[in-house]
């Protein structure tokens, strides 16, 4: 295989050039849909699947998505948007008991 940035010759099953650093392989998609969670929520669960899917703390998309909603106010309407959009997340067939 060649390299799409240096053109160099790579070796096989490399992730990375060895001459210019590249990535061989695209980046992957997201593990996570985007689904209201069941655990963590105070509401609805959309600002906590949002997190997941993103990969950032709750925390961050809480506060953001209330400065939104206080500064323009169409972050009340996307929050109800999302709440019917977003599919909720499917339970596990299998929840051992915590003792």
């Amino acid at each position: 295989m060649y390299c799409t940035q240096c053109g160099q010759t790579e070796p096989e099953g490399c992730a990375y050039c060895p001459n210019c650093g590249k990535a061989t392989k695209p980046a992957a998609a997201p593990a996570s849909p985007l689904v209201r969670l069941r655990e963590g929520k105070k509401i609805a669960g959309v600002c906590a699947g949002f997190a997941r899917y993103v990969g950032v703390d709750v925390t961050l998309v809480r506060i953001g998505w209330l400065l939104i909603a206080l500064t323009c106010g169409v972050g009340f309407i996307a929050y109800i948007v999302a709440w019917i959009a977003m599919p909720l997340e499917e339970s596990p067939a299998y929840s051992p008991v915590k003792v």
